[in-house]
């Protein structure tokens, strides 16, 4: 909810957090979404059966599709879904392996994080 301050700034009511603990949130959620997807990955992979509020069901192991039907409240995975939308609009293929290869590469940048270096340095490493 935004008011208006007596200084004439928008304030947004709410609470801003940040530190370690935010971070090792952002890495479990977006490893969630990786999880679903993981199973249904490669010629092997495993249907997925998504059944929606009026009680559609959906069987596909596409994770385009496992991802567009998920109903996503966390910002982080919400980001991973719009990536795997934008892979899937520019390229048609490859959502399923680049939710799982951001998932791990947050995932290791955290404990990166965690080893004292600068998250700096973690996205200079990336641009490699």
């Amino acid at each position: 909810m935004a008011i208006a301050a007596p200084s004439g700034r928008l304030q947004i009511a709410g609470e801003r957090q940040s530190g370690q603990d935010v971070r090792t949130q952002n890495v479990t959620a977006v490893s969630a979404i990786a999880n679903i997807v993981k199973t249904s990955l490669g010629p092997v992979g495993l249907d997925k059966m998504l059944v929606d509020d009026i009680g559609d069901v959906t069987v596909t192991n596409d994770g385009a599709t496992i991802l567009k039907l998920l109903e996503v409240q966390h910002p982080a995975a919400k980001i991973l879904v719009e990536l795997a939308d934008l892979q899937d609009q520019e390229v048609g293929d490859g959502t399923t392996s680049v939710v799982i290869l951001a998932a791990e590469l947050l995932k290791r940048a955290n404990d990166l994080v965690r080893a004292k270096i600068h998250p700096t340095s973690i996205i200079a490493g990336y641009r490699l």
